[in-house]
């Protein structure tokens, strides 16, 4: 009797007894091999439905999120220029979402390098500050665009251009993964999260505005590059967010930092040669690359605006190529964005927001977080389109890492 009494306790636990299933239902469980044994019952097999598991990214970015005012999910879209002075206090008064540093942020008062630790702690005051970890950023593309690595104190040399590294390309090893890799364990030592590299326009004249920063080689070519970049970044795993610039492509055009630049290109040499870097690098990215766009007006796309400021640009980058992390401005106050902002009687990080971008880059952020507060009040920046741009920000200090 207490045999009998322990199997059918232990039957029942397991959820698997068919001591009390009626003689009609025992009789559809027998298995179809007419064999007379019985099926194993529905109860002890896998759910073929399981609850999925609890996303731990999207958990933290909903707490996060929900927990938000407005002044703060606006400011979380602004990746500003680090101000000369009060750098601290404006970062908390204005909720910004992240600073990019330039050549005088790696110098003292009185125009000195800043040691290691001076610069180090100037960063960390700049984290203390916000309830939200900032994007600390820098242009550390190497050769003619370096900031960081000017500094004697923080670098031995200035990184070099991808040019003089694709000269210097081994047999034994990638020097693009090895330059990106060692390079980012240097930024990531000094508190700076985001290097705005790797340039993926295509130009292979000596002569253009981009030339001296590309690898100044075609699209396939450029497209390894960018590829072994971004595989070496994502190698690293220290943390590190890398830009790649300037979508759609530059091209040949002139400056925009000092005029407006139009590109009357068709649309077919995107297709088969701007775009592929943009591709490579998509393809390869870990979730921690973004994409800056370029404010060069590409008739093909959008005869009225600059690419930074079109939504037809912005969709480009979506649908065509797939792409849906961050996606950022050039500096909105170079002098293409100024003047067509200026002709348009609007505010420049209004239209980016509203075209599509999620973070703009300009200076002049005191005054246009309230430009963008006051359209989305007044419904000229829609709600939606400012709380998807503020997830995928925090959807990227998640995969960086600064979020838990």
């Amino acid at each position: 009797m207490k045999q009998f009494l322990l199997l059918l306790s232990l039957l029942f636990l397991i959820g698997c007894s068919t001591v009390n299933t009626p003689p009609e239902e025992r009789a559809s469980s027998l298995s179809p091999s007419g064999s007379g044994e019985e099926a194993i019952p529905s109860a002890c097999l896998p759910d073929p439905y399981p609850e999925p598991a609890p996303d731990d990214r999207q958990m933290v970015i909903n707490a996060i999120f929900s927990a938000m005012t407005e002044e703060e999910k606006v400011g979380q879209l602004f990746f500003a220029r680090c101000p000369a002075k009060n750098g601290a206090a404006l970062a908390a008064e204005y909720h910004l979402g992240g600073y990019i540093l330039f050549g005088r942020d790696f110098k003292g008062a009185i125009g000195n390098w800043l040691t290691e630790e001076q610069f180090i702690k100037t960063v960390q005051s700049y984290q203390d500050a916000v309830s939200i970890p900032m994007l600390i950023g820098v242009d550390e593309e190497g050769g003619t665009v370096v900031r960081a690595s000017r500094n004697p104190n923080l670098f031995d040399e200035p990184c070099k251009s991808p040019q003089w590294l694709d000269k210097h390309q081994s047999t034994e090893y990638d020097v693009f993964a090895s330059d990106i890799w060692e390079k980012n364990n240097n930024l990531q030592r000094f508190g700076i999260n985001v290097n705005f590299a790797p340039v993926c326009d295509v130009s292979t004249d000596p002569n253009s505005f981009i030339y001296d920063r590309t690898l100044g080689k075609n699209a396939a070519a450029t497209a390894e590059y960018v590829a072994a970049v971004i595989k070496g970044s994502n190698g690293a795993q220290i943390g590190i967010g890398t830009v790649m610039k300037h979508f759609p492509g530059y091209g040949d055009n002139a400056d925009t930092h000092v005029g407006i630049a139009i590109d009357e290109r068709p649309i077919e040499t995107f297709r088969t040669s701007d775009f592929l870097p943009f591709q490579a690098g998509i393809e390869v990215s870990d979730g921690t690359t973004a994409v800056l766009v370029s404010h060069n007006t590409v008739l093909c796309m959008d005869s009225d605006r600059p690419a930074s400021l079109s939504p037809a640009v912005y969709q480009i980058l979506r649908e065509e190529l797939d792409f849906d992390g961050p996606a950022l401005t050039d500096d909105l106050a170079m002098e293409a964005i100024v003047l067509y902002a200026k002709s348009q009687k609007q505010s420049p990080a209004v239209l980016a927001l509203a075209a599509g971008c999620d973070m703009v880059v300009t200076t002049d952020f005191q005054t246009q977080v309230a430009q963008v507060l006051s359209a989305l009040e007044s419904g000229t920046l829609s709600q939606e389109r400012v709380d998807e741009a503020v997830r995928r920000v925090l959807g990227w200090k998640y995969d960086l890492g600064l979020l838990k």
